[in-house]
């Protein structure tokens, strides 16, 4: 039985102590900040209540196996799961608009075909299979098992073209090569890189093996948790609680204690907490000087949100997401990912709508707006009244005619995920991607330091819910029974 220390209580912390806790550890989590979930936050205000982080769920089979192998119960056990169905509408600029079925691509190729042209849902249908190869490809060494001590072999990337495109030329290596050369439709380019988009990444640099994240989101299906997935963060906690985690919180880590290996932690008050092992679910630059940065740079990309309290019930039909896409594709991109970082006026920007009466007063509705944009390292969010104008041209951009029914607003900036969570520049960590030579990868769950182990977002297999539960099952098998 090892005496375990865990910093931060964010989804990848908690969720790595329950499962060692479960087989005999002492662990005790400390956490800087007030509560618990890190980038899994929630705003309340007036009965109203809205996620400030991830707002559904993909690969719930990660949180079902913590849930069984925690506590031998299921996780609609522990929360309210619920498939998003449609899985979304999506608005393109020239007035075309389709939904999408969650979990069906036959039902997503037809959609496609009747909205955009016969053949269109069959390329859709054609590049979801090679990223289905590459979901296959990749599955284990890239999601399930620690990054081996020689990565190389994730350096090259798994996808294989369509035939006919391979003999055409050299073969595609970017996700922006692969919607030009197989998808040929700026359209379906712009289903495309809304994936990327949503994890922070330009489509132009991005490998093409990110076409996994369509098969995936397209094969397995997206959820939703009955009051938000805040209430998954609650779910983990008290997993913890039952499992005798001992939960500190305002308990900042100053230095993790120990030259060859580790030997503990010093918190700021001055406590020394003894610890044969340090699993850290933070930045660790800022506690050791020995642990190796995270893979994603402070100038990542973050997220505007617009939270809407709005009167009026939410109107029946309308469907829980919509994605109302950039009016121009190359200005959004120039402006997130050029030298001179800006605000595009028509982003591309993700409309949530939950049928939730959980979420606002009877008689009312909560609803939200997310956008990419410049992480606070790029672009500052504290000059006064920069965040309400750029959320004045969102909201006029994609649900004008929901400032009829605005009770109030709340706008929410990188500045404020850097000040609340200590992410660097407010940036969302993306998902690990092999090719592109290694830039997609995360740094490795085990350090340098014996003892000393990374856990969540910015480490392996990189951010979003699924992977940071994956990370938590590789950092805990790395570390081991007593």
């Amino acid at each position: 039985m090892a005496q375990i220390v865990v910093i931060g209580a964010g989804m990848g912390g908690l969720a790595t102590a329950a499962r060692l806790a479960t087989i005999g550890h002492r662990v005790t989590v400390c956490e800087a900040g007030p509560t618990h979930g890190g980038m899994v936050g929630q705003y309340q205000r007036d009965g109203f209540r809205f996620d400030t982080g991830p707002t559904l769920l993909t690969l719930p089979a990660v949180y079902r196996d913590l849930m069984l192998k925690t506590g031998r119960t299921r996780l609609e056990d522990e929360v309210e799961l619920r498939p998003v169905d449609p899985g979304s509408l999506h608005l393109l600029p020239d007035g075309t608009r389709f939904e999408l079925a969650n979990a069906s691509r036959a039902k997503v190729v037809q959609a496609l075909d009747d909205a955009l042209g016969a053949g269109a849902g069959t390329r859709w249908g054609e590049l979801l299979e090679r990223g289905r190869g590459v979901w296959e490809a990749t599955r284990r060494p890239l999601l399930e098992e620690p990054l081996p001590d020689d990565p190389t072999p994730l350096h090259r990337d798994p996808y294989l073209p369509a035939k006919r495109r391979r003999l055409l030329g050299r073969p595609v290596s970017t996700l922006a090569e692969v919607a030009a050369r197989e998808l040929r439709d700026p359209r379906l380019t712009a289903l495309l890189d809304e994936y990327a988009l949503r994890s922070g990444i330009d489509p132009r640099r991005a490998p093409a093996s990110l076409t996994a994240l369509p098969y995936m989101e397209q094969s397995f299906g997206v959820w939703y948790v009955t009051g938000g997935i805040r209430a998954l963060a609650d779910a983990v906690r008290r997993r913890c609680e039952q499992r005798r985690v001992e939960l500190r919180f305002d308990a900042r880590v100053e230095r993790v204690l120990g030259r060859e290996r580790v030997e503990g932690v010093l918190l700021a008050d001055g406590t020394r907490l003894d610890a044969e092992v340090v699993i850290a679910g933070a930045d660790p630059r800022g506690f050791t000087a020995g642990a190796a940065a995270p893979a994603a740079p402070d100038d990542t990309p973050g997220r505007l949100t617009v939270l809407l309290a709005l009167r009026g019930d939410r109107p029946d039909g309308v469907p829980h997401r919509t994605v109302v896409h950039a009016a121009e594709r190359e200005d959004e991109l120039d402006a997130l990912f050029g030298p001179d970082a800006r605000l595009s006026a028509r982003p591309t920007v993700q409309l949530l709508r939950p049928d939730d009466p959980t979420l606002a007063p009877a008689g009312h509705e909560a609803a939200l707006l997310t956008v990419t944009v410049p992480g606070q390292a790029r672009y500052d969010w504290t000059v006064p009244g920069r965040a309400d104008a750029h959320a004045d041209a969102v909201l006029a951009h994609a649900a004008p005619e929901l400032r009829a029914r605005l009770l109030w607003r709340e706008v929410r900036t990188p500045a404020d995920t850097e000040r609340e969570t200590g992410a660097p520049g407010g940036g969302v960590p993306g998902p690990a991607l092999a090719g592109a030579d290694g830039a997609f990868l995360r740094t490795a769950n085990r350090t340098a330091l014996p003892g000393l182990y990374l856990v969540g977002g910015g480490a392996h297999p990189g951010g979003g819910l699924a992977r940071v539960g994956m990370s938590a099952t590789v950092t805990a098998e790395l570390v081991g029974t007593p």
